[in-house]
């Protein structure tokens, strides 16, 4: 190499020779080709891990089912089906706001009676437990004062 410039390297090789043309090819050539060894291998992958997982394959299935039909824009007969579908289903959607509001108002009354029911239980809760209470303290009065007399007449 020590006879050899850098002019006489590419005096030899040339700045666009087919060397490096064929180099860049090959370079190209295998990036594409592990691309496509990856693209066909994905399904033997999928397969692989899908295999013995009846529940993973449907859904690989439905995922990519459902990634296909994004990709795909509706037709015409499809727009036309869905704003059908639509126009059927809005009387559909006001039956269903009826029946929810008239049950909403059907249970306001029971609402309201438990809801009573629970005030008066509570209060006549509360009565009890004043009354048991005030019965207590009397109670514990009346044994002081037996107390005090014993000790005192001892």
């Amino acid at each position: 190499m020590s006879g050899y410039t850098c002019r006489s390297w590419s005096a030899f090789f040339g700045a666009g020779s087919s060397w490096q043309l064929q180099r860049r090819r090959l370079s190209v050539t295998a990036k594409l080709s592990d691309a496509g060894d990856a693209i066909s291998a994905a399904p033997s992958q999928v397969k692989a891990k899908a295999q013995g997982n009846p529940m993973a394959a449907g859904l690989i299935a439905f995922g990519a089912g459902m990634l296909l039909s994004s990709l795909i824009p509706a037709s015409t007969k499809e727009r036309e089906a869905a704003r059908q579908l639509k126009t059927a289903a809005e009387p559909l959607a006001t039956q269903v706001t009826y029946a929810a509001k008239d049950m909403v108002q059907d249970l306001k009354e029971p609402a309201q009676e438990a809801i009573d029911n629970v005030k008066t239980t509570a209060a006549e809760g509360a009565q009890n437990v004043k009354a048991e209470s005030q019965g207590a303290v009397t109670d514990v009065k009346d044994r002081a004062a037996e107390a005090k007399d014993t000790v005192q007449s001892t």
